[in-house]
């Protein structure tokens, strides 16, 4: 059974500055939770229920583990299904390399805010190979526990960061490709693409800032089909990056 101040604790985890606090963040189901200990990912505390204790093969020497009723998981979980469990892990660290970007295509997020987007962007560059997700600092924070559900374990193989974005842009090296999505871009099926660099995507409503797009070096547009017909004026951010990171890999 889960002590009060246990529940507290874990529920306190749904606010930011309670994450910032402690370094940590929530994880639910065996699916998820399961995927992040095999990519290494330090576990704090598992809440499981009785029926699936036997999935996980951990050694609780260092964790704090607790086998409960659902009653007890539904008091601390923020799914509409009920969980089989929940965990505590604490939050990755590490320093991005900037001369990484000389070998490899980085992803660097304007100011997405939805955490649904954030997850799914960071479950595909998950699929493409892509190993960093730079993020301006008005971006959705990825330990967020919707942002964490939507990466459906994603999260424990790509790396996360955040920056002022002058910053971030600043220290980029000289004469590395940068490319946004633009309307006024060109048809990213035509255009040369680099196996290395910056693919920057906007907000969902306003895409990519003006601050943003003056460090753009090469702008990209994905056409709609047909061509002659007025179709919806954007697309998902999320869907327009699995299309853009998929042309790169198809290069």
């Amino acid at each position: 059974m889960l002590s009060k101040n246990k529940i507290k604790y874990i529920n306190s985890l749904k606010q930011k500055k309670y994450r910032d606090l402690h370094n940590c963040f929530v994880a639910e189901g065996s699916k998820i939770i399961l995927d992040l200990l095999a990519s290494g990912v330090e576990i704090e505390l598992l809440v499981v229920n009785k029926q699936s204790v036997d999935k996980y093969t951990i050694p609780t020497t260092n964790i704090e583990l607790f086998i409960v009723e659902d009653a007890d998981i539904d008091k601390v979980t923020v799914l509409n299904s009920l969980p089989d469990s929940v965990a505590v892990f604490k939050k990755k660290s590490g320093k991005f390399c900037f001369e990484r970007l000389e070998k490899e295509l980085v992803l660097f997020l304007d100011s997405v805010q939805d955490p649904g987007n954030l997850g799914t962007i960071i479950r595909t560059a998950d699929w493409f190979g892509i190993k960093a997700v730079c993020c301006s600092m008005t971006t959705a924070d990825v330990y967020n526990q919707k942002v964490i559900q939507a990466t459906m374990g994603a999260i424990g193989r790509v790396e996360v960061y955040y920056f002022d974005s002058n910053l971030f842009f600043n220290e980029i090296p000289s004469g590395a490709a940068i490319y946004g999505t633009f309307l006024e871009g060109e048809n990213v099926y035509n255009l040369p693409l680099s196996h290395n660099g910056v693919i920057v995507m906007g907000n969902e409503g306003n895409g990519i800032s003006e601050q943003t797009a003056k460090w753009v070096n090469s702008k990209l547009f994905i056409p709609h089909f047909p061509h002659d017909r007025k179709n919806s004026e954007s697309l998902n951010v999320a869907m327009a990056t699995g299309i853009v990171l998929s042309e790169f890999r198809r290069r």
